[in-house]
């Protein structure tokens, strides 16, 4: 029986690479990825790094992204049927947290296989970390629609819950999401993790509108986007204010 390892990535600072990554590149046979030419790219990074040799990072790649994922994992599985581990990378972070890898992953269990992750970094989580408050409960949502009423929708439902929420956004879109939160809820205080890790890391909180109107302002937007909505506390009614 071989091995499927999901291997978490850096989303942005190649130094947050973890030892088990490393080493998991280097022993499987076959890397699958989300973009193969990204995976390359880290492959060489970590050889000039010291961390891997030239002889480490030649190895069969195969394409596995969100058009191709069940076609990619049937080749996948053949391998591994032939003895061969593999290890699974997806573009930044940990795959199957909005990018591919369920479908990889449901079926190479459903063959009979292993799959074993390797934890590493990831957006959601790293935003998380530094927003101060995730209460209980913690919607992690990820991209919405773009589509504007489907957005605007699925915004209304998931502000009602109460409860914090984790989107992800593109630079494109932001202030088009930021627009609907203060819409419906002017008031919501937010972090937002723009560049997380990277060199121009932001982290910024407020108002929905006030940082709506903080984008709004800015000539240019660049880098990918982690916003946190923070939950409201609900208030709590005590029995005796409900025996009259």
């Amino acid at each position: 029986m071989s091995t499927l390892f999901v291997v978490g990535t850096p989303i942005g600072n190649l130094d947050d690479i973890t030892f088990r990554a490393v080493e998991t590149l280097k022993k499987v046979e076959v890397i699958a990825a989300e973009d193969t030419r990204h995976t390359l790219q880290l492959l060489n990074a970590l050889e000039s790094k010291g961390l891997m040799t030239h002889n480490e990072i030649k190895k069969l790649m195969i394409s596995c992204r969100s058009q191709n994922e069940e076609m990619a994992a049937k080749k996948i599985i053949e391998l591994m049927e032939n003895g061969k581990d593999v290890a699974y990378t997806s573009d930044a972070g940990t795959p199957g947290i909005s990018d591919p890898g369920e479908v990889l992953v449901e079926l190479v269990r459903k063959a009979g296989h292993s799959v074993v992750p390797i934890p590493g970094p990831s957006a959601f989580a790293t935003l998380v970390s530094v927003a101060g408050s995730g209460g209980k409960t913690l919607i992690f949502e990820g991209f919405l629609s773009p589509s504007p009423g489907k957005r605007r929708n699925r915004l209304k439902a998931l502000l009602a819950t109460g409860n914090a929420i984790v989107l992800y956004e593109s630079p494109f879109r932001i202030i088009k999401l930021l627009t609907d939160i203060a819409d419906i809820e002017s008031e919501r205080r937010l972090v937002i993790g723009r560049e997380l890790t990277k060199l121009h890391e932001e982290i910024i909180e407020g108002t929905a509108l006030e940082l709506r109107n903080n984008f709004a302002e800015r000539s240019s937007i660049k880098g990918e986007f982690a916003v946190f909505i923070f939950g409201i506390k609900k208030v709590q009614i005590s029995d005796e204010a409900t025996d009259n």
